[in-house]
C-alpha cells in the first residue's frame, strides 16, 4: 500500500535519526558529568580507547575558523540539513538503505548543532582512540552517525550510478550478491 511505503520511508529515516540524537545528547550528558575535568583521560581498552572529555569549538577535526566559528559553523550545518532534506524529498520510497543513510548524517547533524547552540565553551567530544603514540581526534556519536552516513550514503550514490537507468537498484542486496559472487566457487565432489 502506498501509505505504508511512505510511512516505512518515514520511520526508517526518523527512527534513525531520533535514535542518532537521543543517543548523541544522552552520551554528551554523561561526559560531562562522569569525565570531568576537561583533558584528563579515562582508559577504556587500554590505551587504544579512552573516554576524555573535550570542548570543540570548531568542527570535524577541530578545524577552527577563529572567535566566529560558532556562528559560521550553526550555519553551515542549517544549509546542510536543507540539502539533506532535499536529499530526503528526491529519494524513491523503495529506498530504505538511502533513508537510513540521510537519517544517520541529520541526526549526526541535528546533535552536534544542539552541542554547539546549547554549549558556548563547543560541543562535547570524548571518544579518544588512539594506537601506540598516536591519538586521533576526539569524537562523539554525532561524528559517528555522519560518518557512517556519509560513507553509507557514498555507496548508495555509487550503485545508484552503476545501474542503468529505469533498473531497480537494491544496495543492501547488489552488496550481498558481489560478495557471495567474490566467494571462492566450492567444487562438486564427483567422487561419491
Amino acid at each position: 500500500m502506498p501509505g505504508d511505503r511512505a510511512r516505512s520511508r518515514a520511520g526508517a529515516f526518523w527512527g534513525v535519526a531520533i535514535a542518532v540524537v537521543a543517543l548523541d545528547i544522552i552520551t554528551k550528558q554523561l561526559a560531562v558529568t562522569l569525565l570531568s575535568p576537561a583533558y584528563e583521560p579515562h582508559r577504556v581498552a587500554g590505551n587504544a580507547v579512552r573516554f576524555t572529555l573535550v570542548y570543540n569549538p570548531g568542527a570535524a577535526f577541530s578545524l577552527y575558523l577563529g572567535p566566529s566559528s560558532r556562528r559560521i559553523f550553526i550555519a553551515l550545518t542549517m544549509a546542510a540539513l536543507a540539502v539533506l532534506a532535499a536529499l530526503y524529498q528526491t529519494t524513491r520510497r523503495t529506498d530504505t538503505l538511502r533513508f537510513v543513510a540521510l537519517g544517520l548524517v541529520s541526526g549526526g547533524a541535528i546533535g552536534n548543532l544542539l552541542g554547539r547552540v546549547r554549549r558556548p565553551l563547543g560541543v562535547v567530544d570524548f571518544i579518544d582512540l588512539g594506537l601506540r603514540g598516536t591519538r586521533f581526534w576526539t569524537f562523539n556519536v554525532a561524528d559517528m552517525g555522519v560518518t557512517f552516513g556519509a560513507v553509507l550514503l557514498a555507496m548508495v550514490f555509487w550503485r545508484h550510478e552503476s545501474v542503468p537507468d529505469g533498473a531497480p537498484c537494491d544496495v543492501a542486496s547488489d552488496v550481498v550478491s558481489d560478495a557471495v559472487s567474490d566467494a571462492p566457487d566450492e567444487q562438486p565432489d564427483d567422487e561419491a
